[in-house]
């Protein structure tokens, strides 16, 4: 038997496919924000709205990690 992976129930398998699902659209708002951004005339307006998203995305992967990782206390 193979003791170097830990054993990831269903409910860790959905949540760290869920993670990644939302760091890797995370990672696209944050391109997308930087390309508007070079353009001439930024439409500054779309770019605060794709922050805010940004934020709210930030928002759920913490408390995915947080329940993948729950705090223990020593």
């Amino acid at each position: 038997m193979n003791d170097d992976q830990p054993f990831l129930s269903d409910d860790d398998k959905l949540l760290r496919a869920e993670l990644n699902t939302l760091q890797q659209e995370h990672a696209d708002l944050d391109a997308s924000i930087d390309a508007l951004g070079l353009v001439p005339i930024p439409d500054q307006l779309l770019i605060a709205r794709l922050k805010r998203k940004k934020l709210a995305l930030r928002d759920e992967i913490v408390k995915i990690e947080d329940r993948i990782l729950p705090d223990i206390i020593a």
